[in-house]
């Protein structure tokens, strides 16, 4: 080994010993950005498919409901009501929604009428709702298209 290679493999040594590792932020941050993308589409389509389908009254002013703790309260054509996702009529409704009101005293029903069902009905479940100490109450519509 000459002189010349001896000074050639130090300046390299010298070097690896002082090269920090590459840390590759750009990729990184698409990664997480994909991420974020994916998440937020898979929370718009599993909102949209928590209650059962009801044809409702069409409004200008209609918006969806952002609060953590809803539950929906939907009154068929044939006066039968039903509570969040059950498909069975409900027979004990102000039982559950004293059980939800219980477990949230900020929990936020949505009555989702249906446009052809008869209105006592509708005043019937709004007037329940009163009684059992329900602060937070709206009715849900659809957009005027």
């Amino acid at each position: 080994m000459c002189l010349r290679d001896w000074v050639v493999d130090m300046k390299r040594r010298d070097f690896r010993e002082k090269t920090q590792p590459l840390v590759m932020i750009i990729p990184m941050i698409d990664i997480m950005l994909f991420l974020l993308v994916f998440f937020m589409l898979g929370t718009i389509y599993m909102t949209q498919t928590n209650t059962l389908p009801v044809s409702l009254p069409q409004s200008s002013t209609a918006a969806k409901e952002t609060r953590p703790n809803v539950v929906a309260i939907t009154v068929l054509e044939s006066g039968e009501v039903l509570f969040g996702k059950d498909s069975a009529p409900s027979q004990k409704l102000d039982e559950q929604i004293h059980a939800a009101l219980s477990a949230d005293a900020e929990t936020v029903f949505v009555l989702r009428g249906d446009k052809n069902s008869r209105y006592e009905n509708i005043v019937a479940v709004l007037d329940l709702l009163k009684k059992s100490g329900a602060r937070k109450v709206s009715i849900a519509t659809e957009p005027k298209r």
